[in-house]
């Protein structure tokens, strides 16, 4: 009888062990799909700065050569805050299809991708 308990006092023990090394490699699995999908945002930020900036710099030029062409200062400049304010309208107006949707699909494809290699890895 008392073999019988300290048997199962083993089990127990090992079972305990078990779920805390479970929990640790859910959190570390958390942390590292986390850290992964953060520096994707911060590399895909830089990169869109930078774009933004060749946006910026090209827009100045292109309004400036439009007001040269027209012959007032002023118009070239309106053109293209015309230009842009025309594609902000169509972009807020399929924003989720052309931003929410891409934007959830490549989270998910992401991490369930992750999640794929790990099953293959096991034996």
């Amino acid at each position: 009888m008392k073999e019988t308990f300290e048997k199962l006092e083993g089990l127990t023990d090992h079972v305990k062990e078990y779920i805390n090394t479970r929990v640790e490699l859910t959190k570390l699995r958390i942390a590292e799909k986390t850290s992964l999908i953060i520096g994707d945002l911060v590399a895909g930020g830089i990169v869109i700065l930078f774009f933004l900036f060749v946006l910026m710099f090209g827009s100045i030029a292109g309004a400036w050569a439009l007001s040269d062409w027209i012959g007032k200062r002023y118009s070239g400049f309106l053109i293209v805050a015309g230009i842009y304010l025309l594609l902000g309208i169509i972009v807020w107006l399929t924003r989720s299809r052309l931003i929410r949707f891409p934007v959830m699909n490549a989270i998910i494809r992401k991490l369930h991708n992750e999640d794929e290699e790990e099953k293959k890895d096991k034996p």
